[in-house]
């Protein structure tokens, strides 16, 4: 459904730190950034993207939205979630676990990157 996910930074060095140890989690590779400034994830197909907004004008989240990030399991996302917190992150929301919805089970954690744009880890249990 999605061609790519792109998010504003103000401080793209510490988006860096900060995406390389949660999308490394994830097994993900380290970002790279592209001749136009603009830093850029590969992984499982998707794309996404961190840039300095276009307009010059400061970064900022979107209140009411979510990034969510894939996870192969409950550990993984464990580990997505504290390395995000090491790394510049802040936890919020209840602490990563189990949540059951509509008949599912899903294993969640939220973290809000850098710039405070609200990201969440999750593995679809069986």
């Amino acid at each position: 459904m999605f061609s790519h996910i792109m998010l504003g930074g103000d401080d793209l060095d510490a988006a860096k730190r900060f995406y390389d140890a949660t999308i490394g989690a994830l097994g993900g590779s380290e970002g790279q950034f592209d001749p136009l400034g603009r830093l850029i994830y590969m992984h499982n197909g998707g794309l996404f993207i961190v840039t300095t907004p276009i307009n010059g004008q400061p970064a900022s989240c979107a209140n009411g939205s979510t990034i969510g990030f894939a996870a192969d399991s409950p550990e993984m996302v464990d580990a997505w979630h504290r390395a995000g917190v090491d790394n510049g992150g802040t936890s919020i929301e209840n602490p990563p676990g189990v949540r059951e919805a509509n008949g599912r089970k899903l294993y969640l954690a939220y973290l809000r990157d850098p710039d405070g744009n609200k990201l969440c880890a999750v593995h679809r249990m069986g």
